[in-house]
């Protein structure tokens, strides 16, 4: 056990619970319109705390048990064996339990984007938790095994490389996004602004700050590894950022502040798995063309496809975890064999998986809410609140 290791790594489990309490509920809660705001938070800070808690039950041991490749088994539920002298590598095997719980909080909190404003509170919690422990824990196996830097499952001995979750994370809360967006279908009113762009900026710089855990950790180790991922994930995001912004004004001949900070989103999900792999100068290159790839995206599911993916999660972070993972292929950090596999693959599961997933959820709770719950909101109609008193 190395004690700067056991530090780093207790920092950044806190960082990457920061990204979703609160980053990612004001970065959602801001999109949305005043009625629904406390939904967004709702969902997010209920999914941290059912996810806790299953994660513990059974999904730590499922995406790392040692019961074989395709998944981990049961032989870790609860923890059981796992003693405060237990190690994975360095590490406490309690710390790294931890820090993968963080993961595994983000990545359904993530899918809240794509169903914000007409989906039903229960469905949120079923959906969820079956996905967490039928999709993300298997996948998280698959890839990561023992841990970010070990082989481990049926992708990671062949040579497919993630090294923060651009395929465990963001590939499938994309990908996951489509399926349930087009299961539900459009909201009743569209392209209304954000209530709060305040919110949107605030929770766009949580999320940029905790991005060092979230990518700087996954090296599990206080190194040269975790201090390099770390500034090359500032630098993709300060790219994606500006590139985001230049082309907005270049289309549209403004650049608007929601924009900057959704460019900030992508260029941290586009370096995330390449983060421990490659420099600063392909990090910028990464974040320039993600600012673009990305906001092209949005058009193009917004636009084309039809789908009201309501907050744009597959543009931003599927497309963005997707190119991040094709350019460790092609600056020469990974085989397009093993990647381009991988990202098939993991594709193709997540689609049918989320399909019967979501089906199952909405035979048993209902998937949307009526349509005058929608209209008035969410939040009073179900669940008695209001975010804002302009009476007071």
């Amino acid at each position: 056990m190395v004690g700067a290791d056991v530090a780093w790594i207790l920092t950044a489990t806190a960082l990457v619970l920061f990204m979703s309490l609160p980053g990612l509920a004001l970065f959602y809660g801001g999109l949305v319109r005043a009625r629904n705001v406390l939904s967004v938070f709702m969902h997010v800070f209920s999914l941290a705390a059912l996810m806790s808690i299953l994660w513990l039950a059974v999904g730590y041991s499922i995406a790392f048990g040692t019961d074989g490749p395709w998944w981990g088994g049961l032989s870790k539920a609860f923890l059981l064996g796992v003693t405060p002298q237990s190690l994975s590598g360095t590490l406490p095997e309690i710390l790294f339990f931890a820090f993968q719980m963080t993961f595994a909080v983000i990545t359904p909190a993530l899918i809240v984007g794509a169903y914000v404003e007409r989906v039903g509170y229960g469905f949120v919690l079923l959906f969820s938790a079956l996905w967490m422990l039928l999709v993300y824990a298997p996948v998280a196996h698959w890839i990561w095994g023992g841990g970010a830097l070990s082989d481990g499952g049926i992708l990671g001995p062949v040579g497919t490389k993630d090294f923060a979750g651009g395929i465990v994370v963001h590939e499938t809360a994309g990908i996951a996004s489509l399926v349930v967006a087009m299961l539900l279908g459009p909201r009743r009113e569209r392209n209304v602004p954000p209530h709060n762009p305040g919110y949107v900026m605030m929770g766009a710089g949580m999320l940029w700050v905790g991005w060092f855990g979230f990518n700087g950790g996954s090296a599990l180790a206080a190194d040269a590894t975790a201090a390099s991922a770390l500034a090359v994930t500032h630098i993709s995001a300060a790219a994606a950022s500006l590139s985001w912004a230049l082309w907005e004004r270049i289309k549209h001949g403004k650049a608007s502040m929601v924009g900057l900070v959704t460019g900030t989103i992508a260029g941290l999900a586009s370096i995330t798995p390449a983060s421990g792999y490659v420099g600063p100068a392909a990090a910028l290159v990464i974040g320039l063309v993600a600012g673009v790839l990305c906001q092209e995206a949005v058009g193009f599911v917004r636009g084309r496809l039809k789908i009201d993916d309501t907050l744009d999660v597959f543009a931003v972070h599927g497309v963005g975890g997707i190119f991040g993972t094709v350019m460790i292929a092609l600056l020469g950090a990974g085989s397009w064999a093993a990647q381009i596999g991988g990202l098939v693959i993991v594709g193709l599961f997540t689609l049918v998986a989320t399909w019967i997933v979501a089906r199952i959820s909405g035979l048993i709770v209902p998937m949307r809410v009526d349509p005058e719950t929608e209209t008035t909101g969410l939040d009073l109609a179900v669940h008695g609140e209001r975010a804002y008193d302009l009476n007071s």
